[in-house]
């Protein structure tokens, strides 16, 4: 069902030109809320992994062109487009290659039943730049990591521009909301703290990688992981590193830790 827009204000559009992030995550009835994911290889990847698509929105020539499988695959999704001109108003849809699909959210799963046959596990504390998260699941997702978690004062994963960044991945790697760290030593899991302090060991320490079990844990930059979580962890981690250089980008240090701690 193809419809044609001549403005932004058209209702039927709403959820990709006016409604923020926190209406369209909807808070108060999370089974109601959708996100917007952008570009066809993105979208695919988000289809592919059973995301429900609700609508479209993309220039004309994207309906007979690289868009084309998607709508043919899901003739009751209604697609909305317009011209070039109107559609480039919208915040950032050049840079989206001209198709955004609006999807509904999944329920979250238990941290008990991401874990049950996880290894290896990346937290996600208190990090708020959208661009940190996806770059931290596209590592995830291509150095091993079984699941990600996130502190309730993280940034949402399928926020726009995380789901961006992360290329689609943020669809692939089991991930939802950790309340408190004493469940993941109830689960059975060791903890990383990846923090500068007197007591950390070495990345590449033996004791590390013959851990099981083992959640590594990455904080925001600038202020770093709370105390309190740091010593809540049973190792406290650094990375080795040259020219008195004393951190790194936190999505580049989730790369390294990834890699290094793969089982």
């Amino acid at each position: 069902m193809i419809f044609e827009i001549t403005s932004l204000q058209d209702e039927r559009i709403a959820m990709f030109s006016v409604m923020t992030e926190a209406q369209l995550r909807n808070r108060l009835n999370a089974e109601q809320g959708i996100f917007i994911a952008e570009s066809p290889k993105v979208i695919r990847v988000a289809l592919q992994a059973g995301y429900e698509p609700l609508a479209l929105l993309c220039e004309r020539k994207h309906i007979d062109g690289d868009a084309a499988d998607i709508i043919q695959s899901h003739p009751e999704m209604p697609v909305y487009t317009g011209n070039r001109e109107l559609l480039s108003e919208l915040t950032g849809y050049t840079l989206t290659r001209g198709v955004l699909c609006a999807m509904r959210r999944k329920t979250e799963p238990a941290l008990d039943e991401i874990l049950k046959d996880a290894h290896r596990v990346c937290v996600i504390d208190s990090v708020c730049d959208t661009t940190n998260i996806g770059a931290i699941f596209r590592s995830a997702a291509a150095l091993g990591i079984d699941a990600v978690l996130l502190t309730r004062s993280s940034c949402d994963p399928l926020n726009r521009r995380a789901i961006r960044v992360s290329m689609g991945t943020i669809f692939l790697v089991p991930w939802t909301w950790l309340d408190a760290y004493p469940t993941l030593h109830d689960l059975g899991f060791k903890t990383a703290a990846m923090a500068l302090s007197d007591k950390s060991i070495s990345l590449d320490d033996p004791v590390l990688k013959a851990q099981d079990r083992l959640a590594v844990i990455m904080g925001t930059e600038g202020e770093g992981l709370p105390q309190a979580t740091i010593d809540q962890a049973d190792f406290t981690v650094r990375i080795p590193m040259f020219h008195q250089v004393d951190s790194l980008n936190v999505a580049a240090a989730a790369a390294v830790a990834f890699w290094e701690l793969r089982k």
